[in-house]
């Protein structure tokens, strides 16, 4: 099923169970695909961005609430840590299993090995095949860490 129509159909039982939380978050998801929905519409091309674009733009609100986490831990502010972690619990349902970090290293390991990856010229290559087959479901900024650290080795 589409990412898309999943989110409409959570967002519409969370109207009905009137779960403020889950509602406030599910529209904050539509708008982020809308703004980018608008965002890449160019000249002819009128499409709607792809469940794996969804995917990412999902991994980059995630990531956006860590940070903020961090920067309510240092101001001390417990009440809005909590509204974040909620709403990363929200977020994360609909993002595929998330790959471990000894996987994600695994995995690299293996790409570097089967395309003869030797150096960190290839890391444009790496990153990109990364995001093509495992959108979604890897760290991208992990996978960054991980790579570099092989490549430049």
């Amino acid at each position: 099923m589409n990412l898309r129509v999943i989110i409409e159909d959570k967002y519409k039982i969370a109207i009905k169970a009137k779960n403020n939380n889950e509602i406030n978050t599910l529209r904050l998801i539509k708008s982020a695909i809308k703004d980018k929905d608008i965002a890449s519409r160019t000249g002819d091309k009128n499409q709607n961005i792809a469940d794996s674009e969804i995917l990412s733009l999902l991994q980059n609100l995630i990531k956006q609430r860590k940070d903020s986490i961090e920067a309510f831990k240092a101001g001390g502010r417990e009440d809005l840590i909590s509204i974040e972690k909620n709403e990363i619990n929200i977020i994360s349902d609909f993002l595929p299993k998330q790959i471990s970090e000894d996987e994600t290293e695994a995995l690299i390991i293996n790409l570097i090995k089967e395309n003869n990856f030797n150096s960190l010229r290839d890391m444009g290559n790496l990153m990109n095949d990364l995001k093509i087959n495992h959108a979604g479901s890897i760290d991208m900024s992990l996978a960054g860490k991980i790579a570099k650290s092989k490549l430049g080795s």
